[in-house]
């Protein structure tokens, strides 16, 4: 067995799809609209088979303001960039450009090297090794 995907709903599809695309290299497949429902969707696709749907529909409301605690659902997702140094080199990129780094590149206590940022939208991601 293996995920084949996560979903994240987002008020700004195409924001979230250039983000993820710009810094995580990856593929968006045809946007797939659903004019009912008014809803619309991307698949993205991370290098080594991991898949994203991004998905947007107006009735979706933004998150109650971030009061900085943990809330029960998704806490984060990692990405893997291959090494220490293309974990700091995108941290780096990414706190250039303006995104909110929540965690400094480290090594965890349990062995990971990593570093967290927030996307557009405030999901938590934890670039690994």
């Amino acid at each position: 067995m293996r995920i084949e995907h996560i979903a994240i709903w987002t008020l700004d599809i195409e924001r979230l799809r250039s983000f993820y695309e710009k810094y995580f290299d990856c593929r968006a497949g045809e946007k797939y609209i659903n004019p009912i429902k008014n809803f619309e969707s991307y698949f993205l696709a991370f290098d080594g088979g991991a898949r994203m749907e991004i998905m947007r529909m107006p009735l979706v409301q933004s998150r109650a303001a971030d009061l900085g605690g943990t809330f029960v659902g998704i806490a984060h997702f990692a990405v893997s960039v291959g090494s220490r140094q293309a974990v700091i080199s995108l941290t780096e990129r990414l706190r250039r450009d303006g995104f909110s780094v929540v965690g400094e590149p480290r090594t965890t206590g349990d062995g990971y090297f990593e570093s967290v940022i927030k996307d557009p939208d405030g999901n938590l991601i934890e670039i690994t090794i």
